[in-house]
């Protein structure tokens, strides 16, 4: 399930439940509708519970998606687990990581 939202001008996309190849086409449909035009995102990940490499590879057209127009994007409240999974894979040095939502828009500048 995808929630979007604006706080102090960034789009806020929240993402709940396991990111599998099994619901990744539904929410990456949903957050590229959602980030469409946009160039400051927060992906709020709290209500992630599991993150497939179908997921990682959603994370990374994301990135490329939000870099390709000079946009940025700060993932916030990512699980530990999950943010193992992208240190162990190279993932992490592509995306800034928030403790939460205020740091991550702060991230933003």
């Amino acid at each position: 399930m995808v929630t979007l939202s604006t706080v102090s001008g960034v789009t806020v996309v929240a993402i709940e439940g396991s990111i599998d190849s099994n619901s990744v086409p539904n929410v990456q449909k949903q957050v590229f509708e959602g980030i469409e035009g946009k160039d400051k995102v927060v992906l709020d990940m709290k209500k992630v519970s599991f993150l497939s490499s179908a997921g990682l590879r959603m994370l990374m057209l994301i990135y490329r998606q939000l870099k390709s127009r000079n946009g940025k994007v700060v993932l916030v409240s990512v699980m530990e687990e999950i943010v193992e999974v992208m240190k162990m894979t190279g993932f992490i040095s592509f995306f800034v990581i928030a403790d939460n939502m205020d740091a991550g828009i702060k991230a933003l500048g």
